[in-house]
């Protein structure tokens, strides 16, 4: 009986911990790459330059929100608030990490296929497309819009999803003008 009792705690921590980490995301319904456009704050292309709170253990990373901050410097404004720069939730990596579904995109790309619902891995000296929603503490993020291509590495400054992104904001801002 004495052993059966030492080995429960064990068992329900275990289960906890397993339980915790084996949380994948579950989604009904993915945000259309046309309502990204329409429903962010501020679109941009940007480029992810360093930490501005690196990891606080190197060694451990989540598909989650990650604990460190990366600073990327804003390229252009494509729509929405213009910025200077903008600080992210994430890892600054040194590979790439390319959509790999035909352009405009309509899900995630692979680092953000692998658990959670958001790709949260920058090439550091990369160019990224981020739609940004404003949080309540009023910050910006791009995890708003669950397994959706709201942070994608861009192929350079003609790739084909931001010249689709481009003409989609100029859409509504024609349609606004009427």
């Amino acid at each position: 009986m004495l052993c059966h009792t030492r080995k429960a705690p064990l068992l329900i921590l275990a289960m906890t911990i397993f339980a915790a980490e084996g949380r994948t995301c579950s989604v009904s319904g993915i945000v259309s790459n046309t309502d990204l456009v329409k429903r962010a704050d501020s679109v941009v292309r940007a480029t992810a330059v360093a930490y501005a709170r690196p990891p606080q253990d190197p060694r451990i990373w989540t598909t989650g929100e990650p604990d460190s901050r990366v600073r990327f410097d804003v390229i252009e404004t494509i729509r929405g608030q213009a910025l200077r720069d903008v600080i992210l939730p994430g890892y600054l990596v040194d590979t790439n990490d390319f959509n790999d579904k035909p352009s405009p995109y309509t899900f995630v790309r692979p680092g953000g296929r692998r658990g959670s619902c958001w790709a949260n891995s920058y090439r550091t000296g990369a160019e990224f497309l981020l739609f940004l929603v404003k949080t309540r503490a009023g910050e910006f993020t791009v995890n708003w819009a669950a397994l959706a291509p709201v942070n994608e590495q861009l192929h350079s400054a003609e790739d084909l999803w931001l010249i689709w992104v481009r003409e989609e904001a100029r859409k509504l801002t024609n349609d606004s003008r009427h």
